[in-house]
């Protein structure tokens, strides 16, 4: 199991694994008042959260279904990644998709961190491409016709 560093001035407990599967954590507004987002509007919210990610990872920053199924409240730029030579703080932000007014309350959990592996490319520039199958169909091109 890999090791990141972390500082947390969140006045929280680091983000926990849920269940024994579970693959994201959940992060919490490090706020001392509430956030008021009204439709449509977005706002980047602080975690406390500060990390020493190891070389060929990232952390993906992931909506939680919760606040999405029922406010209709969304990580806009999902899933965002933190890269590991970032070393400020992790925020979050959010949009309200919905009609109504929502109020992110201090301490509430308002995305969920995921640990991946990445890895870089290095591009071969070409003149042709391999064939395939598929061609250039894209937008519901593999769809029933």
């Amino acid at each position: 199991m890999e090791r990141v560093k972390v500082i947390n001035r969140s006045g929280h407990a680091l983000p926990a694994y849920e269940t024994a599967q579970a693959v994201g954590l959940d992060v919490r507004a490090a706020t001392t008042e509430p956030i008021v987002l009204g439709s449509l509007e977005r706002a980047m919210v602080p975690t406390g959260l500060y990390f020493q990610i190891p070389e060929g990872y990232e952390i993906q920053v992931r909506p939680r279904s919760g606040l999405a199924a029922k406010h209709g409240v969304t990580v806009i730029n999902s899933p965002g990644t933190i890269d590991p030579d970032y070393r400020g703080e992790l925020k979050v932000l959010l949009v309200n998709l919905s009609n109504e007014p929502f109020v992110v309350e201090p301490g509430e959990r308002v995305a969920q961190l995921v640990f991946a592996r990445y890895e870089r490319l290095a591009w071969q520039e070409a003149v042709v491409l391999d064939e395939t199958q598929r061609g250039a169909g894209g937008f519901g091109s593999t769809g029933v016709k």
